[in-house]
């Protein structure tokens, strides 16, 4: 199926010509300062402590020497114009960012032309209609690095609230626009880490939570009052750990409160007769189950691994919310796993995953499949979204070569109609992608799926790129990433791994690659990069691996213990240092998938695999490029600044450690569409200079 047409030249480019010469250097140095703990009776020594303090002279000196360091090797990378025309090609498209969402004949929804910067909310006046900007931010900084986004829309579409992004922090300021007038409300809540936000039905108030501190908390605010005079309604005894969240059924008289006892825990679930102002009824609070609520109707639709390995889905009235009093909608079944279940136009959607290939299946409220929702082919799907009483759905669909495709979803009838497909230019046909297994240390058997041009000979010299994440129980089916999509184009084997930790086998796979068993997650990586060696599609002086977030942490470690293995390394917005890693920002929310060096038998296991606690002097490392910013509010940059220290005092070999620190830009983006071009280019250049790809 040939969806797109391919550029020509861009091919030509991995035909490449000579191997480029580049002046390497040394990178700058960073003082020794010996800071001593003793944990659990063993002493361990920190020689880049002084690193942590972002704001100090020298750290911000040693920041800029690095940055400059990092400029003038990449400065020196061939190609770049002819990669920049192959990124910009897949990247500077009209992209529309979310599903719409429909309230009051109008449908919302944020969209990035192709010769925008940032993405804008829109609104259209029914299904058909023209667009209407509501908020642009190109105005609202000189480098593009303030970006907004939907908070939540009042049910006659006539109030919007939506938040401002300075930068890539996780923080925001929330605004609410009344769309008629074209002006926004006198309330403006001050930035800050904000979870969901629920408007009432009748536009008097909004629920709304604060969360990533030691007192998070659930309030109430009426519109037109000080936000000082809010209303606390849930969150005591709560903590830093604990992650709130709110919503409301559509009639306004339901509160569901969720409450995640650290991103990878459990979760328990309180229903409030809001109308009534009648007590919180607890839901499920049995410390250790994962359940997942919504709305749907008059019920609770319930996803939940209670007595459920691979979760089932069950119902309960609100007026008797409690475990005792559930049905069971769909059983456990042990060859898929249910990732997800929502009520929309009066059917309850299921979202199935076996073997990491998802499924959607829609049925009526007696338990009756319906019809199953057909996917084009190995890939993800996401939602649908929509409302309980309307008759359209919204359905999201990607894979490796499949952009981000958005389908509206007619729930009684099942037609489907594409709502938005960005045109790239990727000749499909030219594309296979294909799942393999393989066995992990342990004799374990891990799924991957590799993509690549179709004929592919196996002769063990193609440069490839190797991807994971395997932690939280999220699951990491393919998806569209437009450096994935050149790197193939290119000609090149792009690799993702799903590992133990993630959530693709269900809650068995997840608890075996979390706490005390992290080090599985690793030995699958290493694993993975074994066999696509063994099976002839590469050589560890052409094979890259990529990172981030936890799966920073996931390359780190993979480094730090098979040096060997890999050409190439690019690890961002990573976590490194686990002994002292929950001291910092929001990481205690993963206290529960990781532990805590404060418990002696936690620490054991840490210090174990800790990436930062791994490197050793006079090691031949990959080349590395370390990528965070000032902005990461999430997972703090002063891991990536002491990993990228000790990595080039350490390394004995003459792969550059490089480190590439933004200042505006974070854990949630920050970066306008030209820069993330820019971003790209370097990184691919990176990768094709040291794989030695010609």
């Amino acid at each position: 199926m040939k969806l797109y047409l391919a550029i020509p030249m861009f091919a030509a480019l991995a035909c490449g010509c000579a191997e480029p010469v580049v002046e390497v250097g040394t990178p700058p140095p960073a003082a020794v300062v010996i800071v001593a703990d003793t944990l659990h009776g063993q002493v361990v020594e920190d020689p880049y402590r002084w690193l942590e303090d972002q704001e100090s002279p020298e750290t911000r000196a040693w920041i800029d020497a690095q940055n400059a360091y990092t400029d003038a090797v990449f400065a020196q990378l061939p190609d770049r114009e002819e990669l920049t025309a192959l990124m910009t090609s897949l990247m500077k498209i009209d992209q529309i960012d979310d599903t719409p969402i429909e309230k009051g004949g109008r449908y919302f929804f944020s969209k990035r032309r192709a010769e925008d910067e940032l993405s804008i909310l829109y609104y259209r006046e029914g299904y058909a209609g023209a667009d209407h900007v509501i908020v642009d931010p190109h105005g609202m900084s000189e480098g593009h690095t303030t970006s907004v986004e939907f908070h939540d829309i009042s049910d006659d579409g006539k109030l919007v609230v939506y938040a401002i992004r300075e930068g890539g922090a996780d923080q925001v300021s929330l605004h609410i626009r009344d769309i008629d007038a074209g002006a926004d409300l006198p309330d403006i809540f001050p930035t800050d880490r904000y979870g969901p936000l629920e408007l009432t039905p009748d536009k008097r108030g909004l629920y709304y939570g604060i969360l990533g501190r030691e007192n998070p908390r659930i309030y109430y605010h009426v519109l037109g009052t000080d936000i000082s005079q809010d209303r606390e309604i849930f969150g005591v005894g709560y903590g830093m750990a604990d992650i709130l969240w709110g919503t409301l059924s559509d009639d306004g008289r339901w509160m569901l409160m969720t409450v995640l006892h650290g991103a990878g825990g459990w979760t328990e679930l309180h229903v409030k007769d809001i109308a009534a102002d009648g007590a919180w009824v607890e839901v499920i609070n049995d410390g250790k189950s994962r359940t997942w609520g919504s709305f749907a109707g008059d019920k609770l639709l319930l996803r939940t691994n209670l007595d459920a390995d691979n979760y089932r889905v069950m119902t309960a009235d609100l007026a008797r919310p409690q475990v005792a009093h559930w049905t069971q909608f769909l059983a456990e079944r042990e060859d898929v796993v249910i990732g997800g279940a929502t009520g929309v136009g009066g059917y309850y959607f299921v979202g199935y995953q076996k073997d990491v290939q998802p499924q959607l299946a829609q049925y009526d409220t007696a338990g009756n499949l319906v019809r199953q929702i057909a996917l084009e082919t190995l890939g993800s799907v996401f939602g649908p979204s929509g409302e309980w009483d309307k008759r359209e759905a919204f359905v999201t669909f990607s894979s490796f070569h499949v952009p981000t495709t958005t389908y509206r979803l007619d729930v009684d009838t099942g037609e489907r109609a594409v709502w938005f497909r960005p045109e790239i230019p990727i000749d499909t046909d030219r594309f296979a992608v294909e799942q393999v297994w393989y066995a992990s240390k342990d004799g374990t058997r891990v799924p991957m799926f590799v993509v690549h041009r179709r004929g592919l000979e196996l002769n063990g010299d193609h440069p490839t790129r190797l991807t994971g994440y395997g932690g939280f129980g999220f699951s990491t089916p393919p998806y569209f990433d437009p450096a994935a999509a050149a790197w193939v184009e290119l000609g090149g084997v792009y690799a993702l791994a799903n590992l133990r930790g993630g959530g693709e086998f269900g809650q068995e796979w997840h608890e075996a690659g979390m706490l005390g068993n992290k080090q599985n997650v690793f030995d699958d990586f290493i694993a993975a990069a074994e066999y696509l060696i063994a099976e002839g599609y590469t050589r560890p002086e052409r094979l890259s691996i990529s990172g981030g977030s936890n799966g920073g942490l996931l390359v780190g470690a993979a480094m730090t213990q098979r040096p060997d293995l890999f050409g190439a390394v690019v690890c961002w917005h990573p976590l490194l240092d686990m002994l002292r890693y929950d001291r910092f920002l929001v990481a205690p929310w993963w206290l529960s998938e990781y532990g805590s060096a404060a418990d002696p038998e936690q620490s054991e296991y840490l210090k174990a695999y800790s990436p930062y606690h791994h490197v050793v002097a006079g090691t031949s490392y990959p080349a590395t490029l370390f990528m965070t910013g000032d902005a990461d509010t999430r997972v703090d940059p002063l891991h990536a600044r002491k990993m990228a220290a000790l990595v080039q005092a350490a390394n004995a070999g003459d792969s550059p450690i490089l480190l590439r620190y933004h200042t505006k830009a974070g854990h949630s983006g920050g970066q306008p569409l030209s820069e993330r071009i820019a971003e790209e280019v370097d990184v691919l250049a990176f990768l094709r200079w040291r794989l030695e790809w010609e």
